[in-house]
Formats: C-alpha cells, sequence, structure tokens
C-alpha cells in the first residue's frame, strides 16, 4: 500500500521519482497501461526517444496498453497515425478518445442527457488539420444562431458548413458565436476536453479553452474526456481490469493527473510534455526539480503516484527516491 501523509484533512500520496519505467514495468505492478499520446508517446510529428522500444518491453510483461486521449479523432483513426509515426499498433489493446466516445454517445443516445438533444447544431471544428467527420450521427449543422439548439466542438478552428467542409474561422469570431449561444442557454459538448496541446515543442489551443470559457459565461459544457472518470472507466472496462491494477501515464497535471486521481487510479507523470516550459526544461529526458513539480502539483490540485523525465525504459532505477508532496498554502 502506497504510504501517505495527512495535512489539513488532506490525503497526499508519496511521489516517487523515477529515472524510468524499468522498475515497475519488471514489477509487473500493473496489469494495464493507459497511456496519452500526445506529450507522451509523441509530440505529434515523431515519437519520442526511447518510446517505441519502452513500449515494446512493457509488452514483454503481458500487461495490456490502452491509449486515453482527449483526440476529437476516431479510436481508428488514432491507431491510424500512431502506425504512421512508427509504432507498432498491435501492442495496442486499443485506443480511446474523447472524440469516439463523444460520437458513440450522439450515436446510441443512451444517456438521459443526449438523449434530450435535438439534432440542430453548431459544429466548431478544424480547418488545416482536417475537419471532423459527422457521418452517422444525423445531425443537422447549421450556420445561424437563431437555429441551433446545442454545440459540438471538435476544434478550434473553423466553423463546420451544412455541406460537410469547414470554413476557416477566428477564436475570436469562435468567442462571439459563444457568447450570442450563452444568452439562449444553449448546451455545449465539448469533444476534446484539452486546453492546449504539444505540437512538435509547441502549445496549441484546443477546445477545452472555448468550454471553459463557454462555462465562465454562464453556458452548460458535457465535458467528454480527461479528467472526467468517463474515459477510465470505459479503459477499465475494455481491458477488464479495475483501478487497483491500474495506472495512466500522462504529461498534464489538470487532464491526466487529476483524471487519474478522479478514477481512483494510480499515476505516471511525464515532465517533459505541456509542463517543460513551466518546469525549465529546454531538452528531452531533462530531470525537473521536484519543487517545481510540487509547486504544478498543488496548483492543479492533481497528484501523481510517480514522476519521471519522459517515457523511458532504463536499466538502472537505483537512483529512485520518495518526496513527500506537500501542497502549497
Amino acid at each position: 500500500m502506497m504510504a501517505k501523509c495527512s495535512l489539513q484533512s488532506i490525503d497526499i500520496p508519496l511521489l516517487k521519482s523515477l529515472d524510468g519505467l524499468c522498475h515497475l514495468a519488471e514489477t509487473r505492478r500493473f496489469k494495464a497501461w493507459f497511456l496519452d499520446q500526445f506529450g507522451v508517446l509523441h509530440d505529434g510529428k515523431q515519437p519520442y526517444p526511447g518510446s517505441i522500444s519502452t513500449l515494446e518491453k512493457i509488452a514483454t510483461t503481458s500487461a495490456k496498453m490502452v491509449i486515453i486521449s482527449n483526440s476529437t479523432r476516431r479510436a481508428s483513426t488514432t491507431m491510424e497515425k500512431m502506425k504512421s509515426l512508427g509504432f507498432d499498433t498491435s501492442l495496442f489493446t486499443g485506443a480511446i478518445t474523447s472524440g469516439e466516445l463523444t460520437h458513440q454517445y450522439l450515436q446510441r443516445r443512451d444517456d438521459a442527457w443526449f438523449a434530450a438533444l435535438e439534432r440542430s447544431c453548431i459544429h466548431m471544428t478544424w480547418s488545416d488539420r482536417g475537419a471532423i467527420s459527422l457521418e452517422g450521427l444525423d445531425l443537422q449543422v447549421v450556420e445561424n444562431v437563431e437555429e441551433v439548439e446545442f454545440i459540438l466542438a471538435h476544434g478550434t478552428e473553423a466553423l463546420g458548413l451544412p455541406s460537410g467542409e469547414a470554413c476557416p474561422t477566428s477564436l475570436e469570431d469562435l468567442e462571439k458565436i459563444l457568447a450570442l449561444c450563452t444568452a439562449k442557454k444553449i448546451p455545449m459538448i465539448v469533444a476534446n476536453p484539452d486546453y492546449v496541446t504539444v505540437k512538435a515543442r509547441a502549445l496549441r489551443v484546443m477546445p477545452g479553452t472555448l468550454a471553459s470559457e463557454y462555462e465562465k459565461l454562464g453556458g452548460e459544457v458535457r465535458w467528454m474526456g480527461k479528467p472526467d472518470k468517463i474515459i477510465y472507466e470505459s479503459a477499465m472496462s475494455t481491458v477488464g481490469v479495475d483501478a487497483s491494477d491500474s495506472v495512466a501515464v500522462g504529461d498534464f497535471f489538470y487532464h491526466d493527473i487529476k483524471g487519474a486521481n478522479v478514477a481512483g487510479i494510480q499515476s505516471v507523470f511525464t515532465t517533459g510534455g505541456i509542463h517543460a516550459n513551466e518546469l525549465g526544461l529546454s531538452g528531452f529526458g531533462e530531470v525537473a526539480d521536484l519543487s517545481s513539480v510540487q509547486t504544478l502539483s498543488s496548483k492543479y490540485d492533481a497528484y501523481p503516484s510517480y514522476v519521471l523525465p519522459a517515457f523511458i525504459m532504463v536499466k538502472s532505477y537505483q537512483g529512485m527516491h520518495d518526496q513527500i508532496l506537500v501542497p502549497t498554502v
């Protein structure tokens, strides 16, 4: 059982600092690994050094690996992307994305909230990254706020047209549309809760930013991904394990680590992703100062079980040590 300390009635897990995942893999402690992709396995353009061999090593332990991602893309598209980047997709049991969950919930309508939705929507999507298809959902995409019954946010670059094409639209103009929708109390589905994502070490604004702004305006938002436990529960169901046998690996405190906390599973925080600049890191594999990790952990109220520089497998892990993570008061 993981040691804990108590401060002001808050249980904070002991943070274990690792230089790689060799120890966790060889102990076969976890039957299932739930892996974020952007910022952990790759940067959107190429795999991170060591990520492919690390996956291969974990696979030898008979543990099941599932990609869980706040991607707007369907699961099949995600696996195709991984394959194109050089990953052996046979190593994964599958992929669960926020986009896949959104599509399934809109298609099945067996959830009370989704069952109450009508068919007319404003579709916020991508332009240069490729618009998201709504095929099979029987939705009517509209451009006029007066006709809209809900907002579907897949992207932050464009507005979907009834033809299925996308019209490039600025963030400012999307925010103006949201302001008009707020006045009409139009509900919003965010198919990618991420605020930003890593793309070749740069950060790009994601739909979660729009959804957060909409909530601040008083709008109702249904978040379809991390940190909501919906995606973790789906992953556990997919591989037939419970929380005690699962571990999640991610690079974002608010989505990955906080989501794992909510789902009751252990987590590994990789420092070289979204928070790299905040942690003062300039190169891949640099070791972050644990006091800086502590500060961010307290800021987001998200507490990882382990922290390491990157998703790497090393033979030596004798540098592992414990540090009590104390929240900033």
